[in-house]
């Protein structure tokens, strides 16, 4: 069966996104959205496997589709929706786990990361999630699903359990979802450490560079990252980690190559550089800061978007949860 081709992705509403998200991931959601049908989801209903506060919540929630659409998601091209606002989500998470063997989620890494020592005090929902995550984008059909290193498993899952949908109906209802490979993908570190990943989680606020940050702090962060002793811009992941992140940070705000970033400042000293770096991450990301601030401070017109976002979520999901249903004898 051939299937129509449609992107999903989504992120969650940790509140606070930061360069890393942008450069990482929203950048290319922004560019794919003008090459075929995307679906872009705020996954509320993964957040909940861990403990939250709900005002919190609620607010991240706000927050995270403020930045997306200040980024440049267009709710007009894209659909931009809450997760929990589309029930398709949790009814074909049940179906799915009922064609999900036990050994399978026993695989899965990143349960065994997170829940740690404690395995078994962690919720049925931080074990079952992965199967939710099928769900998100099998309730679409979607063909391809933007993926980092760390979500190749979940995306390999996803496809043996479509599979073994399939299987079970005895024609191929759903497609076998296929990595959407993000070459001009970014991986950005922090500011404090080139070796570790730019992160919320981060207890000094001068590693990061967030979404919300103003131009004042924007530059004040870049001017303050950490430098070397060694004379000259170069890229060396190794043994120059922190000025390799600069660079690669440039390169991905100037959409240059890291050869060509490096030859426009080979013979530049390192303070030059990041005053370099400095004006262009304001002159890119200041009118994003403002944005996310001029959305939230409308709610009404932001939740009204959201809306919007859900009812056309929801014209795509109903239909084909409605197929799976009436397959597995739902009626």
């Amino acid at each position: 069966m051939t299937f129509t081709h449609r992107v999903f992705s989504g992120v969650q509403p940790t509140g606070n996104l930061h360069l890393g998200n942008y450069l990482g991931a929203i950048k290319q959601w922004v560019r794919m959205q003008h090459e075929m049908p995307c679906v872009f989801g705020i996954m509320n209903m993964h957040a909940i496997t861990v403990p939250q506060n709900a005002a919190e919540l609620a607010d991240c929630t706000r927050q995270t589709a403020a930045a997306l659409i200040a980024c440049g998601i267009d709710p007009k091209k894209s659909v931009l929706f809450v997760q929990s606002s589309v029930s398709a989500h949790a009814e074909l998470a049940w179906i799915l786990s009922c064609h999900t063997p036990l050994g399978w989620l026993n695989r899965m890494t990143q349960f065994k990361e997170k829940a740690g020592k404690q395995k078994d005090m962690a919720s049925l929902g931080l074990y079952g999630y992965p199967v939710l995550m099928a769900a998100d984008v099998l309730a679409y059909k979607a063909t391809h699903v933007p993926v980092g290193e760390d979500q190749k498993q979940h995306l390999e899952l996803a496809r043996d359990i479509a599979g073994a949908l399939n299987r079970a109906v005895g024609e191929d209802l759903l497609p076998l979802p296929e990595p959407k490979i993000m070459p001009t993908a970014a991986r950005i570190m922090s500011l404090r450490d080139g070796t570790k990943k730019m992160s919320k989680s981060d207890p000094s606020d001068y590693s990061r560079i967030n979404l919300t940050d103003d131009a004042d702090a924007i530059a004040m962060k870049f001017k303050k990252a950490k430098s070397d002793m060694v004379e000259g811009i170069s890229y060396d992941e190794e043994n120059r980690p922190e000025v390799s992140n600069l660079v690669q940070i440039y390169g991905a705000l100037a959409d240059e190559t890291i050869e060509k970033v490096v030859q426009q400042f080979a013979s530049s000293n390192f303070s030059s550089f990041k005053s370099a770096l400095a004006d262009l991450a304001v002159e890119k990301l200041a009118p994003i800061s403002q944005r996310m601030r001029d959305l939230l401070a409308d709610k009404a017109e932001l939740d009204r978007l959201l809306r919007e976002g859900a009812e056309q979520a929801d014209a795509i999901a109903a239909p084909i949860l409605h197929e799976i249903k009436n397959k597995i004898g739902f009626f």
